[in-house]
């Protein structure tokens, strides 16, 4: 074998490296896209679901609309992963405040439209505990491949990216916070 037979051969195999690393690339932030958007539909339920639980609150309790409008005013959405955590945890704080207020109002708390909502809330909270989960796997099993070396060589050079964790506290909490007015 010649020179530039093994030349040849060592950029035959370098190249078909880097194919085959490209497309572990691809195939990682398909599953990081396709992990957000579980994530994404497990929102929109959420959100789909906060007027039905204002309505049913203020019904009872006409004297908390503070509550009440900053949870409505938060139910638009940014497709920025960071922006939308900071706003989907503000929507969980309203939340939690929403369901305090609830718990001064005894004819609410027996409401069975009001305890079909909350039940659906929780449904929603642990359904979207588990998108948060899948994509946040999804994540670093990316970033792992966007930093480790030599795989980090081929991300330089097609321009991949570290992507975003999605964190965001739950909505209900086991103990609901103390509310004063």
């Amino acid at each position: 074998m010649s020179g530039s037979s093994i030349t040849l051969v060592v950029v035959a195999l370098i190249a078909l490296w880097a194919v085959m690393i490209y497309n572990r690339f691809i195939k990682r932030q398909n599953r990081v896209k396709e992990a957000w958007s579980g994530i994404d539909v497990q929102l929109k339920r959420r959100h789909n679901l906060i007027p039905n639980l204002i309505e049913t609150v203020k019904g009872y309790a006409t004297h908390e609309t503070g509550a009440l409008t900053t949870l409505t005013e938060l139910r638009t959405g940014s497709q920025r992963i960071g922006e939308r955590r900071d706003q989907e945890q503000e929507i969980s704080t309203a939340i939690r405040k929403l369901l305090a207020v609830a718990e001064q109002y005894p004819d609410l708390k027996a409401s069975r439209n009001f305890l079909d909502l909350q039940d659906n809330l929780d449904q929603i909270e642990t359904e979207l505990q588990h998108a948060r989960r899948y994509y946040n796997g999804s994540v670093r099993d990316l970033n792992i491949l966007v930093e480790s070396f030599p795989s980090n060589l081929v991300a330089r050079l097609f321009g991949f990216r570290l992507a975003e964790f999605f964190e965001l506290d739950a909505a209900t909490p086991r103990t609901v916070p103390a509310v004063k007015f």
